[in-house]
This record gives structure tokens, sequence and C-alpha cells, in this order.
């Protein structure tokens, strides 16, 4: 189900109710099946689908602030599935037909608009990367269509495709079928759905620490006293390394700010998703009708939710090169969130050597797009005790076996 994007909700829909949060602190006496430490897009999906896949609803979903606060209020809103890697693009694309049904599913208006999205290029081993992931797309049966900068220009008529710019535009790839969401509606009709099928929600609870008992986990420890849990499932944005040396588990991923900004709100003029590697930006328009736009990942290390100005300040020369229309729009607000970045840039999900302990990190730029997928994916790992299909390639073990999934500008941008 889609929606008009130029509508806040769509027509004749009442925003339903926030979930009710059942325990404003957790109960002493209660024992978990399973502690969801992230409430976020994932955290929330992965409690869902436990609840209305495997039947298991004995589950706290916790949060160091308030729920959808972190990353999900700070993402992309992109979602798409043309990926090089075999392995990335099953993930993917099992995440796109899930996006696909989610309104109805949820229940909930989450303004899900398959506008498409176009990967430019700019260089010939730009087009050379480009259409050889194409032609791997359509192997995996994902939709994807190499188009000529006229093709670009129909598309999307306010790119500037003139040949004596700095970054020319020789094409682009294009994916019908992507688009973007409405992240914080998303992540509301997952915590509502999950809370009816009775997921504990708690918020303003940080984990301090994790126990264990001969290399079984037991718990963790909060803010607001101790939670016991059979399972404990780690789905916290940029702060995986934190957690996972709570029970002795050191990750081989860093934690980087990721920058983006929002101009004010402007009548309908962009009708698809730009992206390009080459100037690291992107630039969609959202359902209210400001600009969104984003770059690369900042290059040192932090946990601080902002990020280098000269960063921005390359990203908006970029993007007032490839949208000259966008010369006098006003910037409205700048963020940052923090993302795992792996040494392959692919995500890390599945087991870990600590018996009832889960890991979903690693992620980079990607998290949101795989939301409905990873949640899906996560819940049949956390269930069944062994990973789904589609996260099988992304377990931690990739690091010591060499069986890495490098997609390292192989998906034309990180996003």
């Amino acid at each position: 189900m889609t929606t008009d994007r130029r509508t806040a909700v769509p027509p004749g829909a009442d925003l339903p109710d926030h979930p009710s949060f059942l325990w404003p602190n957790p109960d002493p006496a209660k024992s978990y099946d399973v502690v969801i430490v992230g409430g976020g897009g994932h955290g929330l999906a992965t409690a869902y689908y436990l609840a209305k896949v495997h039947g298991i609803t004995n589950v706290a979903v916790l949060d160091k602030g308030w729920l959808a606060g972190g990353n999900m209020a700070r993402n992309t809103t992109i979602i798409r599935s043309n990926y090089l890697w075999d392995e990335s693009s099953g993930i993917y694309e099992h995440s796109l037909k899930l996006w696909e049904n989610l309104e109805a599913e949820l229940d909930y208006p989450i303004l899900f608009d398959q506008r498409g999205v176009l990967n430019l290029a700019h260089s010939l081993q730009d087009v050379r990367d480009s259409v050889r992931r194409v032609n791997a797309n359509r192997l995996n049966g994902i939709d994807a269509e190499w188009v000529d900068a006229d093709g670009v220009q129909e598309l999307c008529p306010i790119v500037n495709v003139s040949p004596d710019v700095r970054y020319p535009v020789l094409g682009a790839t294009y994916q019908p079928r992507a688009g973007i969401a409405k992240h914080d509606y998303v992540a509301w009709g997952y915590a509502r759905a999950a809370a009816a099928m009775g997921v504990d929600l708690i918020q303003n609870c940080e984990v301090t620490g994790i126990d264990t008992v001969g290399g079984r986990v037991r718990g963790v420890r909060t803010t607001r006293g101790r939670v016991a849990a059979g399972k404990v499932a780690l789905c916290a944005a940029g702060h995986s390394s934190v957690l996972a040396a709570m029970a002795g588990l050191r990750l081989p991923v860093q934690s980087h700010p990721l920058q983006a900004l929002v101009s004010e709100l402007l009548e309908p003029v962009h009708p698809t998703v730009v992206m390009s590697n080459a100037v690291h930006v992107y630039v969609s328009q959202a359902h209210k009708g400001e600009l969104v736009m984003g770059a690369g990942i900042d290059s040192y290390n932090g946990y601080g939710q902002r990020g280098s100005f000269h960063i921005i300040e390359r990203q908006m020369a970029a993007a007032l090169e490839l949208f000259p229309i966008f010369a006098r729009a006003h910037l409205l607000r700048t963020w940052a969130g923090i993302v795992d970045v792996s040494p392959d840039a692919s995500p890390i999900v599945g087991l870990t050597p600590i018996d009832g302990l889960y890991l979903n990190c690693g992620w980079g730029t990607g998290g949101f797009k795989a939301t409905p997928g990873l949640g899906d994916c996560f819940a049949h790992t956390v269930a069944k005790d062994k990973p789904h299909q589609f996260n099988e390639p992304f377990t931690l073990e990739r690091f010591t076996t060499g069986a890495l999934v490098d997609e390292h500008g192989a998906a034309a941008v990180a996003h």
C-alpha cells in the first residue's frame, strides 16, 4: 500500500493512539523469555515478529531514552534493495517485499512511497560498476535499470545534466520499486502492534551490564534495576561495541557520526530519490515538503550526535551543483546519527559465543531500509537459536573464516 507523498497522513486516515507502556519500571519478580536492548526500528520489529510469527510474547524492549529516539529518528528514510552481492540483495529484497505490505499488516500509516531511486554515475568507472550492479540485480530478480543522462532528466527534471559541471552525470541505475517511508510512523506502527500482543516497552531504562553464568546469559542490569531474561538480543545502533563489552565480547565495529539535514517546507518539486557516491550526497523530498539531504559518514570515531561542519559544507556544494534550483532553499535543521561500521561494510547478525546472547549491528548506513526484513530474520534467529537463511552470511564467524561480504562502494552509495 502506498500513499500520496504530498500528504503527511493518508486521506481519511486517523493516526492511531501510541502504545501504552505496560511497565514504567521493570518488574523485579518477572523473568522474560527475551529482552531486546534498543527500542528503535530493529528492536521493535524484532519484538513484533517474535510475537506474531513465533508466538513469543513474554518480551521486553528496553531503551535508554524514548522509543525510536536514536538512529530511527535520524536516518535517510531511503528504502531500496539494489545491492551488488547476492547476500546483501537477499536480505534487502526480503525486506523490500515486506515493506510493500507493511502498512496494511500493521494497520498504521507508514507513508511508504515507491517513487524510485536513482544512483548517479559520474565517470567511466562509475558507469562500468553501475551496469555490473544492474546485471547482478537482475540475476537476483531485483528490478533494476540503466538509464543515460537523458533518462535521468526524464525521471528527475531538476537534476543538472550539463556536461560542463565538476561531476557530469553520465547516467544512473534506477530501481522503480525503491522509495521512502516515514521513519517515526514505522517505529510507532511496530511498537503499537507489539504492545497489543503483550510485549512490554520500557523507556528511560539504560542497560549498564549483562549478567552471565557459566557462559549463559541470565539477564541485564539497568538504571531501573535488574531484568531477568532467558535470552538477550542487542539492537542498539551505534553503541553495539559498548554493550557487547559488558558481556566480554570485542566486536569488529567502529562508531562514526553520520550527518543529514532538512530544508524549510517547499512545494513538491523533487519526484524521486537521487543519490551520488562520487560526491557523497543524497537528496529526496519528504512527505511534508522539506528536502532531506545527507552525506557520507564522518571519518573520525565518536558517539556525539553531531558532525564536522566541513562534511556538510562539501555535501551542500555538491548538492547545489546537481540541483541548482535549491540554491535559495533555507536550512531548517541538521543532525547526526551514530552508526556501527564493520570491516566489510555489511551487518553482523546472529549468535555469539555466549549462549542466549544475540547480536545485530554493523549496518553502517543501511539499517533503516532493512527494518522489516531484519526484524523477521533476527526474530527467527532468536526464537530458533540458529540464523535465518537471509542473515546466515552475516554471522560474526565470517571475520575468522574470511567469508566477507564486501559492500565498500559496491552498492553505489552506502545509504
